[in-house]
């Protein structure tokens, strides 16, 4: 089968999770025995609203912000949330995610993200307290989740590359306005999020492309290219 893959984001090869992320969904498809073809789509293309979208059997929200263009990401974000279209977003992903939700769903019109605007009124995503760049670190996975049916387990330890997360502030609102929380830190912490009646839609705030290869392919980007498949 072939598979049209659009990376919405601003490819930087000196960046380790952009290549990582080439490698790791090659490997994957290469796994699933599946053809894909995958173009980057730098977030100033996408300002505009772009037909070129419906080409795209699947959105990978690459890790790496800020963005030259928030506005370009998210209306991509919500290009597949709302089509809906299958979507991961990793890092920089879930975070732009986060934004794009707290907008257009739950109404908080001046949604914020700390790296764009510090100083902003209402930081949904904010500075992590620590920084959490090349961690593996446990997380604690919702039994009631997509995720888990994915997984297969409770408790598991993923590679992080980020210094940005959700501000604890708003993890409650979020989750009871739709967008499940539904892997945590030990710290009770968001770092799994999910929509669970969309065909596929999850944001972590780790990087599952830095730990991945053909041989052992990462469930999470297993599960995304079987529903782009589906």
């Amino acid at each position: 089968m072939n598979l049209n893959l659009a990376i919405i984001g601003d490819f930087n090869a000196d960046f380790k999770p952009h290549p990582a992320t080439n490698e790791a969904l090659s490997g994957v498809a290469g796994a699933l025995d599946l053809a894909l073809k995958m173009r980057w789509l730098p977030t100033r293309s996408l300002i505009e609203p772009n037909d070129s979208l419906q080409e795209f059997d699947g959105f990978l929200i690459a890790p790496g912000s800020p963005y030259e263009s928030m506005k370009g990401a998210l209306n991509a974000i919500e290009f597949g949330r709302t089509a809906p279209c299958p979507v991961l977003g990793t890092c920089g992903g879930f975070q732009h995610i986060v934004i794009e939700y707290a907008r257009n769903v739950l109404n908080f019109e001046d949604a914020e993200h700390a790296e764009y605007d510090p100083y902003a009124s209402n930081l949904v995503i904010s500075k992590l307290e620590c920084s959490l760049a090349g961690q593996f670190l446990e997380i604690e996975i919702k039994e009631d989740s997509n995720v888990f049916r994915i997984y297969q387990k409770r408790l598991i330890k993923e590679h992080y590359y980020c210094n940005f997360g959700l501000n604890p502030e708003y993890q409650e609102v979020l989750d009871q306005g739709g967008l499940r929380v539904v892997g945590m830190d030990q710290n009770n912490e968001a770092r799994i999020l999910e929509l669970p009646d969309h065909p596929f839609f999850v944001a972590t705030l780790f990087v599952p492309q830095l730990n991945s290869s053909q041989a052992d392919p990462h469930p999470l980007l297993v599960a995304f290219l079987k529903a782009m498949a589906s």
